[in-house]
C-alpha cells in the first residue's frame, strides 16, 4: 500500500481503518504515516492524523521515536484541527518520558485555556494534564481551577469529561 495515495483518496473511517490495519505493529510503515502527519501538505497531515492516533491507541510502543517531534509539533503557529485534535488524543494513551513532560504540560495547558479551541482539543488536553498531574500534584489546583472557570459557559462534551477529570484529581 502506498500510504501517500491512500491519504489522497476520499477519506472516511474504512479507509482510516484500512491504513490502521496496514500499519499494524510495523515500525517503518509507522514512520512513513508519521512522516506524512508532520511533513506533507495540510490535507495529507489532516488525514494521516486519525490513522495515527488510532495506530498509537493499538500499538502506543510505536509512537517512542518520534514522540518529541509530534509533541514540539504543536507549538507550530496556524496548525490544524485535526492535527493538534489527534496529538493530545494519542497522548492520552501513552507514557509521556519524563523529559517530555515540561514541553507537553505548556503545550495542554495553553490548549486547554485557548478561548478558541475546539471542545475536543480542550478535553483531550484536559485528560493528558489530569494523567500528568499524578507526577506533579502540585499541578492539580491550577487544572481543577481552569476546569471549573470554564464549565458554566461549555459545551455537554466539556462539562462531562471535567465531572470525569474533577473526581480523579479530587482523589489524587
Amino acid at each position: 500500500m502506498n500510504l501517500i495515495k491512500e491519504l489522497q483518496k476520499d477519506f472516511n473511517k474504512a479507509t482510516c481503518d484500512r491504513i490502521v490495519a496496514y500499519v499494524g505493529n510495523d515500525q517503518e510503515r509507522f514512520s512513513v504515516l508519521v512522516d506524512a502527519f508532520l511533513n506533507c501538505e495540510y490535507r495529507i497531515t489532516q488525514r494521516a492524523a486519525w490513522p495515527l492516533s488510532y495506530s498509537v491507541k493499538k500499538h502506543p510502543q510505536l509512537i517512542e521515536p518520534h514522540l518529541k517531534e509530534i509533541i514540539t509539533n504543536l507549538k507550530k503557529p496556524k496548525l490544524p484541527d485535526a492535527v493538534k485534535r489527534n496529538t493530545v488524543r494519542l497522548l492520552q494513551f501513552i507514557e509521556i518520558p519524563k523529559s517530555l513532560h515540561g514541553i507537553t504540560l505548556n503545550n495542554c495547558f495553553k490548549l486547554l485555556h485557548g478561548k478558541k479551541e475546539p471542545v475536543a482539543i480542550k478535553v483531550f488536553s484536559m485528560t493528558v494534564l489530569a494523567n500528568l498531574t499524578r507526577e506533579y500534584p502540585e499541578l492539580k489546583g491550577e487544572l481543577i481551577a481552569i476546569i471549573e472557570d470554564q464549565m458554566p459557559y461549555a459545551s455537554a462534551g466539556f462539562v462531562s469529561r471535567g465531572k470525569k477529570v474533577l473526581r480523579q484529581l479530587r482523589k489524587i
